[in-house]
């Protein structure tokens, strides 16, 4: 064999042995025989399927920035990267990998730590029914359960299959149009394992938008079950480990302020999930979350909602759209008032406001 015919050879093989792993993600998605109300049942049960992977997630909302907010403008509004272990929905582990190491969560059953590496610290907390969205609600599993899981069928449609990860993914939408009216989002796209309901990717667009605000993607992606091991803590003799009772402020408010939220606002119900004084309202593509705010907290969120580009003042509240996410604080400044937040246009979340302050039960002291 002469020398450039031996070096095509060597050149063909290590093509060959790069491009190999590869070979999933470049063929052409195959359809699957499963309807959408199939699809839709299978993508009920993902949560308990376990599976591990890579997950990067890129946010455009831009939300007010206050001490209590950041963590959450940071999530929604830029590029996030995730690794994943899920076992199922009572034990798994999401890390957040940062520029200069990562920090941890870690679940099982009820109790969630949140680890740092760089710091070597450790804070153990229960896991309550209503808190603020953290990593793990970026999974395109808990996005899908909370967009798509209990949506109208007759709002569902097919989408083509699309390899997300390898997988040839089977696809769903969720039409914002033939939900309520007030509704401040278009559409939520999702394409999800048809082998075991796991989604791989959502995409969700805000009312009348070509690009998505908000996109979660599976980038590399092993459907089996991890072990127990890799999601358990075992801290070092240096980690400092503190037990944290209230995680934030929507924590603090369903724990300790002193009322309880009407059973319908704005003509949504108050769901099971809600807490002590926070109320959840409504499902699927029209929902929203109210928390009682104290003075030193409704007043910096307040003025932090007043320079946000296209916000809107009445007598009583300050709001403003970030795509497809409506925030508005109640009251005046001094009075506290109400965080109203969800996927409703700003009509919507006054209308919840004002039934919300007409409608609140304030508990006598020993019921408190």
């Amino acid at each position: 064999m002469t020398s450039p015919r031996r070096w095509l050879v060597v050149a063909a093989l290590v093509a060959a042995v790069v491009l190999l792993p590869l070979a999933p993600r470049l063929l052409p998605a195959e359809e699957t025989d499963q309807d959408p109300a199939a699809l839709l049942a299978l993508l009920a049960e993902a949560p308990d399927a376990g599976w591990s992977g890579y997950v990067e997630t890129t946010g455009t909302l831009q939300l007010p920035a206050t001490g209590d907010l950041d963590d959450l403008g940071s999530l929604l509004g830029e590029t996030t990267r995730l690794r994943v272990w899920w076992r199922d929905a009572d034990s798994w582990r999401v890390d957040r990998l940062l520029t200069a190491g990562e920090s941890d969560l870690r679940h099982t059953d009820d109790v969630t730590v949140a680890y740092s590496y760089e710091a070597q610290e450790a804070e153990v907390s229960r896991d309550p029914d209503i808190r603020l969205p953290r990593t793990s609600d970026l999974l395109p599993s808990e996005l899908a359960r909370r967009f798509v899981v209990g949506a109208d069928p007759a709002a569902v449609d097919a989408l083509p299959a699309r390899r997300v990860a390898g997988v040839s993914a089977a696809g769903l939408r969720v039409d914002g149009s033939q939900a309520d009216e007030r509704t401040t989002i278009g559409r939520v796209d999702v394409w999800l394992d048809p082998a075991t309901g796991v989604p791989l990717l959502v995409e969700a667009y805000a009312e009348g938008s070509s690009s998505p605000a908000l996109t979660s993607e599976v980038r590399d992606y092993d459907p089996g079950t991890p072990p127990a091991s890799v999601v358990a803590l075992d801290p070092t003799a240096g980690t400092d480990v503190e037990r944290v009772d209230v995680l934030d402020i929507a924590d603090a408010a369903s724990q300790y302020a002193p009322l309880r939220p009407p059973d319908e606002v704005a003509g949504l119900d108050l769901q099971p999930s809600s807490r002590g004084a926070v109320g959840v309202y409504g499902q699927g593509l029209t929902q929203l979350v109210a928390i009682p705010l104290r003075d030193n907290e409704a007043d910096p969120l307040r003025e932090q909602v007043a320079v946000t580009p296209d916000a809107v003042a009445t007598e009583d509240s300050i709001g403003a759209l970030a795509g497809p996410l409506g925030v508005l604080v109640g009251g005046r400044a001094g009075d506290g008032g109400w965080l109203v937040a969800g996927t409703l246009d700003l009509d919507a979340l006054r209308a919840a406001e004002a039934d919300l302050r007409s409608g609140a039960v304030y508990l006598p002291e020993e019921d408190q």
